[in-house]
């Protein structure tokens, strides 16, 4: 079989030999060598053609309109060789497709001789192993018989050689294990044979195998060494055709330029002067380049300031809109009752640290000044509230936000501000500040005594000033002899259902001088510890309590306001600001009342009958404030540090909770005072309405006045209660 396969091997490369000799004579080559003898003798004639168009540029036809159609006639020709050059690249690439074909050839014709030699070795192997196993089998037969015949030879020996015996049958004894190993081995060589012989019937598989696959291969290549003939000669015959047919058309167009030459120099001359315009033309095309330039750059210069200015136009009429928004509901808020919030950023600090957990969580909208933003967690969350001031805001931009309500404390209106936020938000300094950058309670009261001094010529004023503190759940005077000395709220004797707190010293201020000496003395007293969170932490609830009295000496119409400024302690959680002992005692107070307020704003929310006010000093002390009987106003403290943001996120939500309160109108405290002149009982019957002689009795002794007095006395007096209301 083996030689059966080289012989097969020696004919197919025979086969490949031959066929090889044949592609090297095919027409496709016979067709390739007339097209390159077409090729040459083209190029030679259009070499002559060349030296001909020389010689007649050469002569006094210099100027021959031809001269494009020769051109023309020359790129034709061009093309033509560049097919004929693609058409040799195609047979270039049929040949290396033949050589890879061939290729494989080979690489199967040696894996099929590496196979037949390993065969050849494996049973050249096998057959000697077979040779020594028969050989040792046969000694093996041959020696048992000789010790059988010792040994019987040995049974008539005398006594004295049974000691030979003995050990002579040990030794047959150990030549039978020989055997028997023999034997073992002799069935592990058959098994070994039988196993050559699988081994055997898989490599004749395998060669049969690589013979079909030889077979397919040899049948393929021939396929497709006839298909590619078939497809050269079918390229060639286009191509020679192809190149017949232009030929032809080129030798029709050298015919042609032949007897046009004489007629292109007309032609040529007006080409020339062409060419002059357009060289002309093209020397001026950079002046007028820069003047369309200059003219484009004029209108879109102007087009872009006419966008600018429609966009400032449409800013400012937003801007207009967004406050005329605000202005409509501030006011809605005013005539609902509505719990004012505005909320505040502070600066990071150098108390918040460095890394991450100190990176700004909170974002500002640039077009509404009543948003914030706040990431938390990944996810931003969004607040409205009715004003929000930046960390850059100073002490003066947020007052100028909350003197509306402070000036309304003079007109007889009830007025509540308070600081909200956890511990370290700011909330004290953004009520009481420092000396030089003074807060909310020092500026009210400054401007109190300018809005008194300017009403001085029609209005007298008492301004009083109170100061208490709720430390853990027992309210103390700040202002008092007896610090210690815990108060109490109850409601006033006369019915009218107000609160207030017997004992509770009251200083009147007349000067900026008196409210400094006020604030220091409380400030003193007020209870500041050092924690994990807060320096100077505020472990009470302050309250600054304003009371404006006035008095219209013209009208006698008597006002009462009160302001109060409340700077709550800050909520903490235990074990951030590390608080143990009197501090941790304090810190469940703090919560614990400021959990009642959160109880006191979810009620009023949700308009329960029972509002839980006296769950807690705070919340009962702030009961007038919260009660629809008082403009309020909360100041909520946020800190923008990204560890901070669970105890922001709930300030936030808290403050929004508390700006959809409704409190219902407010009411002003204000009174007539005794007027025993018949004139002011006149004018007072004027102003409800009465005619000033039905209410007169006959029999008085006061000249009544002329309708024209009362009547311009009446309208001065209602301008003042205007002016003052």
């Amino acid at each position: 079989q083996v030689e059966t396969l080289k012989e097969k091997l020696l004919e197919q490369s025979q086969e490949i030999s031959r066929l090889r000799s044949e592609l090297g004579g095919t027409d496709a080559e016979k067709h390739r060598d007339l097209l390159a003898a077409e090729n040459e003798r083209l190029r030679q004639e259009m070499k002559a053609l060349e030296g001909e168009l020389q010689r007649q540029q050469q002569a006094p036809c210099r100027d021959c309109p031809h001269l494009q159609e020769n051109a023309e006639l020359q790129e034709q020709l061009s093309q033509l060789q560049r097919e004929a050059e693609e058409t040799r690249a195609r047979l270039v690439e049929l040949d290396l497709e033949v050589q890879q074909k061939t290729n494989r050839l080979a690489e199967v014709e040696l894996r099929l001789k590496d196979s037949l030699a390993e065969r050849a070795e494996e049973e050249e192997r096998l057959s000697r192993r077979l040779r020594d196993s028969q050989e040792t089998i046969a000694s093996l037969k041959s020696q048992p018989q000789q010790i059988k015949y010792i040994i019987k030879t040995v049974e008539v020996e005398s006594a004295k050689v049974k000691q030979a015996l003995c050990e002579t049958q040990s030794r047959n004894q150990y030549l039978q294990e020989q055997v028997g190993m023999q034997k073992q081995v002799l069935k592990e060589m058959e098994q070994q044979l039988q196993s050559s012989q699988k081994t055997e019937a898989q490599l004749r598989a395998q060669i049969m195998m690589y013979e079909a696959e030889l077979e397919r291969a040899h049948g393929q290549m021939l396929e497709e060494m006839q298909a590619m003939e078939d497809e050269k000669n079918h390229a060639i015959e286009e191509a020679f055709s192809r190149a017949q047919v232009e030929m032809k058309a080129v030798h029709e167009n050298l015919a042609g330029v032949r007897t046009n030459l004489l007629t292109l120099q007309p032609a040529l001359r007006t080409l020339t002067h062409d060419y002059n315009s357009l060289k002309r033309q093209v020397r001026d095309f950079p002046l007028l380049l820069q003047e369309t330039l200059r003219s484009a750059r004029a209108e879109i210069s102007q087009a872009i300031e006419e966008v600018h200015s429609t966009n400032r136009e449409l800013l400012r009429k937003y801007r207009r809109e967004l406050q005329l928004r605000k202005k409509c509901h501030n006011e809605l808020v005013r005539l609902k009752g509505n719990i004012r919030v505005f909320g505040r950023v502070r600066p990071i600090t150098k108390e918040d640290g460095e890394g991450p957990e100190a990176a700004n969580a909170v974002t500002f909208d640039a077009d509404d000044d009543a948003v914030l933003h706040l990431l938390h967690k990944g996810k931003q969350v969004s607040f409205e509230l009715d004003k929000v001031f930046p960390p850059q805001a100073s002490q003066e931009e947020v007052f100028q936000e909350v003197q509306a309500l402070v000036t309304s404390c003079i007109d007889g209106y009830n007025v509540c501000i308070f600081a909200y936020g956890q511990t370290g938000a700011g909330k004290t300094y953004t009520m009481e500040g420092t000396a030089a950058n003074p807060g909310i309670n020092q500026r009210a009261l400054q401007l109190l005594f300018s809005e008194v001094r300017g009403k001085a010529a029609d209005w007298d004023y008492t301004i009083t000033v109170s100061a208490a503190e709720i430390y853990n759940e027992a309210l103390r005077d700040l202002l008092g002899k007896e610090p210690q000395e815990k108060l109490e709220i109850k409601l006033c004797p006369d019915g009218s259902g107000q609160l207030y707190v017997p004992g509770l010293t009251e200083f009147r201020v007349q000067s900026v001088e008196d409210i400094n000496k006020v604030f220091e003395f409380g400030h003193i007293k007020r209870v500041t510890e050092c924690t994990n969170l807060n320096e100077h932490s505020s472990r009470s609830h302050a309250l600054l309590i304003v009371t404006v009295r006035g008095l219209d000496r013209s009208t006698g119409l008597r006002t009462t306001g009160k302001l109060n400024l409340v700077d709550l302690a800050g909520s903490e959680r235990v074990g951030r600001s590390g608080a143990e002992g009197s501090r941790l005692r304090e810190a469940q107070h703090i919560n614990k009342s400021l959990s009642a307020l959160g109880d006191v704003i979810y009620a009023l929310r949700s308009r329960q009958g029972h509002v839980p006010f006296r769950n807690s000093k705070l919340t009962y002390l702030l009961q007038d404030s919260l009660s629809g009987d008082s403009k309020t106003l909360m100041m909520v403290q946020v800190s923008p540090a990204e560890k901070n943001t669970s105890e922001t996120l709930c300030s936030l939500k808290f403050a929004e909770r508390v700006r959809s309160v409704e409190l219902g109108p407010v009411s002003r405290k204000a009174e007539l005072s005794s007027w025993p002149s018949q004139e002011h009982l006149e004018v007072l019957k004027i102003l409800l309405g009465d005619s000033p002689g039905s209410s007169a009795p006959a029999g008085r002794g006061h000249a009544s006045p002329s309708p024209g007095q009362l009547s311009s006395r009446s309208a001065s007096i209602r301008r003042k209660l205007h002016t003052s209301g």
